[in-house]
């Protein structure tokens, strides 16, 4: 093992020469504990956290964050715990304990992105339902990535960087030597679950601070006051934060003014709508029955060029994958020599994904309420061969730019269509038609997302010298073990708040429900679509990234200043630095509050959901009557919130 303070090779950044190979931290001739009872008991306990943390944010902003980073910070806080009581741990333990908790955040991805719009449609699915959704678009994504992985973090090793499991690998190995930044994870927790019990649990102040533009008919700017979103700014930067504001604000201060000042004397409903006229909705009520339309026909248009503009790396992806899959099946090879280098094997992969297809088509559970083997045998051909297209190529995708860009919505919009079609061609267009579209897009979903982590995992893994066939008996544990927590957070959140209103509006289900209905009804309100579509055009002629302004445009502005600040202020930190070195300090420093605010708040929003169904009503707490007048009630909120990210900022700069 190299010597204390050494860090990483060099080499795991750069290209290998031929026959050269990469010098991992852990030799593959030492065989260190690894997949042990203690490691995976934390990551099964981290992931149900994080997995719950992020179903709610994603029902509530439509943006989930990897966790494997977090989990890797908290894991090695944990056994440093246990080392004080005697106890010992080594790096390979808590690489296992991160890729087994970091399982969960893919399965709350493809949960949230679409199984709400069954609720919104009236047909809830049961608990076992969506498990066994979760569960088999977990399984199918990490079994179809298994005999990729000699390729693809192997042999092109320096080509395709994975920057998460390059980044989690140097967390981990800097925690093995000496270094410790748990505290800033459980401090971030401790921020964002307290902010959360202030707004929404005690209600001593508002969970939103809104105010009207003077001159602007209907136009209003607002914020959330949420140290989770706060905390996705910093995550995500500068640069994405400032183009999602600016598709909020140009729903707020263009779009719906611009109704509002169009429709004013209009003396007939504007379709959608049937009953009231434009000058008498609300500025929330014009978004809701009109710039939703629009903002997702940004998103869909955005999606599928995202997807477009991918489709040369896809193709090389799919091609060079298939050829390996090939390659490997035609020499029979079942594992390699080297510790490091074993896999499961081929005969695994290949009885498990038949076992997956098998019980998707015979067993009713899956596609519940779908009559006949025939529809469910068709409906589990499509998982199978989207899955395994999208799993192949979002794996490689996720090597170059990293999961955040890994574009999982368009490649969910694409399976949904192409599903959809299938449908229509078939007369399968009524709501059970819907419905079972609906779930194979979310097994395929889910599959494409837990490729692209588990992709990471094994490159953190190849850097450590882990055991890649105890890392994907991991992975498989944790999809196991979380997808019940998971699903369960979704179902009470959705009897505790309701799915499409103010507090979960679900909007990535939202969308998925949208496309559907566009193909198998054909009654959307398309001019609102086609003008959403427009915009996402245009973004890309001027080379503003067309996704995040779209998804700006689709969600509330609200909802995207407090992401605009996380991003101002991770910007501001950076450029004050001293050198690129402090610099470096701050945005670790700060992500790892911010990722600890999205588990503290969404945490506390699991635990009011939890409160709020036993009791059959929300928390009342004391109110906000106590501030006076509802303008100063919002002001003080402000006032709250700009005191958490100064805390935020002060912290983030703690030791310098």
């Amino acid at each position: 093992m190299p010597d204390a303070k050494s860090g990483l090779d060099p080499r795991a950044y750069l290209p290998l020469a031929p026959g050269e190979t990469y010098p991992s931290y852990v030799p593959a001739d030492e065989s260190p504990p690894e997949f042990t009872l203690k490691a995976i008991l934390f990551g099964i306990l981290f992931g149900i956290v994080f997995g719950a943390a992020n179903a709610y944010l994603g029902l509530r902003a439509g943006l989930t964050i990897s966790t494997s980073i977090p989990v890797a910070v908290m894991t090695v806080a944990a056994f440093r715990a246990l080392a004080a009581a005697g106890g010992r741990s080594s790096i390979l333990e808590a690489n296992t304990s991160q890729t087994i908790g970091s399982a969960s955040s893919s399965v709350a991805s493809g949960i949230i992105f679409t199984l709400p719009a069954l609720f919104l449609w009236g047909v809830a699915p049961s608990l076992a339902q969506m498990t066994a959704l979760a569960v088999a678009g977990g399984c199918l994504g990490i079994l179809f990535m298994v005999p990729l992985r000699r390729f693809l973090i192997h042999r092109e090793h320096g080509h395709l960087p994975y920057p998460e499991g390059t980044a989690c690998a140097e967390v981990l190995v800097a925690s093995e030597e000496g270094g410790g930044k748990a505290h800033y994870v459980f401090w971030g927790i401790g921020g964002g679950a307290f902010f959360k019990l202030l707004t929404s649990w005690l209600h001593l102040i508002p969970g939103e601070s809104v105010a009207r533009i003077p001159g602007l008919r209907k136009g209003e700017i607002g914020t959330e006051l949420s140290a989770a979103l706060f905390g996705v700014g910093y995550i995500l930067g500068r640069r994405v934060s400032l183009i999602m504001v600016g598709g909020g604000l140009l729903s707020s201060l263009v779009l719906i003014p611009g109704l509002a000042i169009w429709g004013g004397e209009r003396e007939l409903p504007l379709f959608p709508e049937t009953s009231m006229l434009l000058r008498d909705m609300s500025p929330s009520l014009l978004w809701t029955r009109y710039i939703r339309y629009i903002g997702a026909g940004a998103v869909a248009t955005a999606g599928l060029i995202t997807l477009a503009r991918s489709i040369p790396l896809m193709v090389e992806s799919f091609r060079r994958g298939a050829s390996q899959l090939r390659s490997s099946l035609g020499s029979g090879e079942e594992a390699a020599v080297d510790r490091t280098q074993t896999d499961l094997s081929l005969k695994t992969v290949g009885i498990g994904v038949l076992l997956v297809t098998a019980f998707l088509a015979v067993v009713p559970l899956a596609f519940s309420g779908v009559g006949g083997i025939f529809p469910r045998l068709v409906a589990s051909v499509c998982v199978v061969v989207f899955s395994f297209f999208f799993v192949t190529v979002a794996s490689r995708i996720v090597g170059l730019v990293g999961v955040t860009s890994n574009p999982t919505s368009g490649m969910t919009i694409a399976a949904l269509l192409g599903t959809s079609v299938i449908f229509l061609a078939l007369g399968w267009t009524d709501l059970l038609g819907k419905a079972t579209a609906l779930t194979v897009g979310c097994v395929v979903a889910i599959a494409a997302s837990i490729s692209g982590d588990t992709s990471q995992d094994l490159k953190t893994g190849y850097l450590l010298g882990a055991t890649p066939r105890r890392q994907q008996i991991g992975e498989l544990v944790g999809v196991l073990t979380s997808a019940v927590f998971v699903c369960l957070s979704v179902i009470l959140l959705e009897k505790s708040f309701g799915f499409g209103g103010a507090d979960l509006p679900a909007p990535q289900a939202a969308l998925m429900k949208i496309v559907i209905e566009g193909v198998l009804d054909q009654e959307l309100p398309w001019v609102l679509v086609g003008i959403g579509a427009v915009i996402a055009v245009v973004c890309e002629l001027l080379r503003i990234p067309s996704l995040a302004f779209a998804v700006g445009v689709y969600l509330p502005v609200a909802t995207m200043v407090p992401v605009f600040f996380g991003g101002m202020l991770r910007w501001f930190l950076e450029r004050s630095a001293a050198d690129e070195t402090q610099a470096g300090e701050r945005r670790e420093r700060g992500i790892l509050l911010g990722s600890g605010f999205v588990g503290g708040e969404g945490l506390l929003g699991v635990a009011i959901a939890g409160v709020a169904f036993v009791q059959s009503r929300k928390p009342a707490g004391i109110g906000t009557d106590w501030l006076g007048p509802e303008w100063v009630a919002q002001l003080v909120g402000l006032v709250a919130f700009l005191g958490l990210i100064y805390a935020f900022a002060r912290l983030a700069r703690a030791e310098e």
